[in-house]
């Protein structure tokens, strides 16, 4: 078809037209030899030959127009050539071979046979095609060019050097933009073609016929002017070329498409093939549940994967079956990840880890077709433990996330989820982990037994859990002082804080050591990597004013004075005026392990959260007061609500819950009277907490001007210094473990060795 489009293009050409590009085609030698001197000894000598084999051709026929198809023929045969001769010398059985090879070829090239398109892109895609594909466009180029072998000039040049020296024979103007110059033949630069080009003819008829009489030329001497329209066969094959390009294109997609249709081959441009990371278990893998720590529980629920991938015929000579997969949640950074990739570690089996958004594109069947290649893989590598991470991207229940119906792509690949979770059998050996931070969005098909039967709830670790994680991480730290006693130090100080958190703490206090120069990392780099993760980098070049100091100093003598005589409040840990983060100061608190608040607890934290705006108040008079008590209201507002709508602590609204979170209800569900019944108690509740904090305040105004007295002097001020402003703290039996404990901490502090903060702090 290409070859027949070449041969009607030719034969409209006229026959001094095709003499012109045969000439070309002989001239391309010298371009070769110009321009491709680096091309190997090989392709260099056979474009040579063909170049001779098409000139002697030429000499021995009469060229017309009914020759050139065959001219070209053949020069894209013998560069097409090029790419297909690997040897220098030829083989005289090389036709047969060749024959052989075509055989093959064309079975190798038939799509969707055998599925081996990535050998078909071997062949196409080898260094000789590329290489010869470029040298036979650019010999394309400069033969077929119209203007190849012309040198473009100015009007100026031509006045000058050629008309006004009577060298021009005459002038061909092609196509009413091109002027073609042809010299007097016997000059020197007679061989030598040159153009200029113009705006229109009349412009150039006038500006010739001025120039003419200038030179004092009678009009029977004018220089002759033919007009001639070229149809450049570069520009007639690049015509072409938009189509061909796109029907290529066409069937190219479609030919991959169809390899797509049946899944597990990676779609288009292996768009649909799965995004996940395998992981070696002998080199990749090195994670043992030693490595785990603070997960107890969650360990012993994952122990039983692991042996029944370890021996699984220990499990079917019983009749019993593995669980398909397990649904590991819990919040962000408490080690479900972990978790699974020490469950790979301990079976010594390959481990797949993906993202649950790396399932989703802008493209419909990718989902799914990910999903096919995914559980394709694993089968393949059985044993094998596949892990999703943040499921509930494309987990949640169906029905409730979908913005375009029920057919929407997140679902499509939720229902093929399910499919390949409940189609593979046991002896597949593949294990389904999932790690979610909400599992009350998955849709109830994904929990069902026989998919993911257990969910294993990892929560944030105890003191027993944390001492362990750090034991962990401190392995390799090198501490000052003992690891042991470093662990079960730190775990008082980081209620709260997750795996990630404390391996945070660690990595940050080893900075800081790093930083200042120390041979160790002490105790106290540890403390400041505490406050460093808890309040936030320290702002050494916020400079208040006198006056926002003195604000700043008697609002945390509020919370602290506050948090001291309330008894459900946390002990005081350290109160500072140093900017750090957002907040210009902060009073911390060291919070036990609790699940449960009591009436009074929740009282009490409201009124130590509004203190700061009350000394504020009473130093300084309700017309000074400042917006550093923003954070605090905001905490304020949630414990009442929480108080009121949650909890069923309020008279007025009674025993009922109402939630007031807007991802769970769209509308609020409960009436308008109701409502103004919420928000009057909450506004009550709010009152009478500062009414009460007023009240305490007052009666230890005294010290509450010491407090902020020796946050002026001092900025930062610990548990110990409180103690000797204030006095024992009432209700020391409450906290009787803690207190000992804060007596310790704050009888090894020295001018140079300031505490942390507790995760907990009340900013300013």
């Amino acid at each position: 078809m290409f070859r027949a489009m070449i041969s009607k293009t030719f034969s409209a050409v006229s026959a001094q037209q095709a003499k012109l590009y045969s000439s070309r085609l002989l001239n391309s030698k010298s371009y070769c030899q110009r321009h491709f001197s680096v091309i190997p000894s090989l392709l260099r000598n056979d474009i040579h030959g063909s170049l001779l084999r098409n000139e002697k051709f030429i000499n021995s026929k009469n060229t017309t127009k009914s020759s050139i198809p065959n001219i070209t023929s053949r020069f894209f045969h013998q560069s097409s050539r090029l790419s297909q001769n690997n040897s220098s010398a030829p083989d005289p059985n090389s036709k047969e071979k060749r024959q052989d090879k075509k055989n093959d070829d064309k079975k190798k090239s038939e799509w969707g046979g055998d599925g081996n398109n990535k050998k078909v892109f071997e062949v196409a895609l080898n260094g000789n095609t590329i290489l010869g594909g470029i040298l036979v466009a650019y010999i394309l180029y400069n033969v077929l060019s119209p203007n190849a072998n012309m040198q473009e000039i100015t009007w100026q040049d031509f006045r000058q050097q050629f008309l006004d020296k009577g060298l021009v024979e005459r002038l061909i103007v092609v196509n009413q933009n091109r002027v073609r110059v042809i010299i007097r033949g016997g000059l020197p630069n007679a061989s030598s073609q040159y153009y200029f080009s113009i705006g229109s003819v009349e412009s150039f008829d006038r500006k010739l016929e001025e120039a003419q009489k200038e030179l004092g030329i009678p009009p029977s001497e004018y220089v002759p002017v033919a007009y001639h329209d070229e149809v450049s066969l570069l520009a007639t094959l690049l015509s072409f070329a938009p189509t061909l390009l796109i029907i290529g294109s066409v069937i190219y997609l479609s030919r991959r498409a169809s390899g797509a249709a049946g899944g597990g081959q990676g779609g288009i441009f292996g768009i649909g093939k799965s995004r996940a990371k395998m992981f070696n278990h002998e080199t990749d893998i090195k994670t043992k549940f030693a490595d785990v720590a603070g997960v107890d529980e969650a360990k012993e629920e994952i122990m039983e994967f692991v042996k029944f991938l370890k021996d699984p015929a220990f499990y079917e000579r019983l009749g019993a079956k593995i669980p398909r997969g397990a649904i590991l949640s819990g919040p962000p950074g408490t080690g479900k990840t972990l978790l699974a990739k020490a469950t790979a570690g301990e079976a010594n089996v390959p481990f797949l880890s993906v993202s649950g958004s790396e399932f989703l594109e802008m493209f419909v069947g990718v989902g799914p077709s990910r999903v096919r290649d995914l559980f394709a893989t694993a089968r393949k590598n059985a044993p094998c433990i596949i892990f999703v991470d943040e499921i509930d991207a494309i987990g949640k229940a169906r029905g409730r996330g979908g913005q375009f119906g029920s057919n929407d792509e997140r679902e499509s690949t939720l229902n093929q989820l399910l499919v390949e979770m409940d189609g593979f059998t046991p002896s597949e050996h593949v294990v389904v982990f999932a790690g979610t931070n909400r599992p009350d969005v998955l849709d109830p098909a994904l929990l069902r037994p026989g998919r993911f039967d257990r969910q294993v709830h990892i929560d944030r670790p105890d003191i027993g859990g944390r001492e362990q994680i750090f034991k962990v991480h401190l392995q390799r730290i090198k501490a000052f002082d003992d690891r042991n006693v470093v662990a079960k130090r730190l775990s008082v100080l980081t209620s709260g804080f997750t795996g990630a958190d404390i391996m945070n703490v660690c990595n940050e206090g080893a900075l800081i050591a790093a930083r200042v120069g120390s041979d160790s990392v002490q105790m106290v780099h540890f403390e400041q990597a505490i406050e460093r993760v808890t309040a936030g980098l320290e702002k050494k070049s916020r400079v208040l004013s006198p006056e926002e100091k003195n604000t700043v100093a008697h609002h945390e003598a509020g919370h602290a004075v506050a948090g001291w005589f309330m008894e459900y409040v946390d002990p005081l840990l350290k109160v500072s005026i140093i900017p750090r983060a957002q907040a210009l100061g902060y009073a911390s608190y060291l919070p036990k392990d609790q699940y449960l608040m009591s009436k009074g607890q929740i009282l009490d934290q409201m009124g130590m959260a509004l203190a700061g705006r009350v000394s504020e108040e009473i130093f300084f008079g309700s017309e000074k007061i400042t917006s550093g008590a923003s954070d605090d209201f905001q905490k304020v507002t949630r414990m009442a609500q929480a108080y009121v709508t949650q909890f069923g602590m309020s008279p007025s609204v009674g025993t009922i819950s109402y939630p007031m979170d807007a991802r769970e209800s769209v509308q609020k569900p409960f009436s308008e009277a109701t409502a103004q019944i919420i928000d009057e108690e909450i506004r009550n509740l709010v009152k009478h907490a500062y009414e009460r904090t007023n009240k305490l305040l007052t009666d230890h105004k005294e010290g509450l001007e010491n407090i902020a007295k020796r946050l002026l002097e001092k900025e930062v001020i610990t548990y110990s210094e409180v103690e000797g402003i204030l006095g024992p703290r009432p209700f020391a039996h409450r906290h009787m473990d803690i207190s000992k404990i804060m007596r310790q901490y704050g009888n090894n502090d020295s001018s140079d060795q300031q505490p942390s903060p507790s995760p907990s702090p009340s900013s300013n």
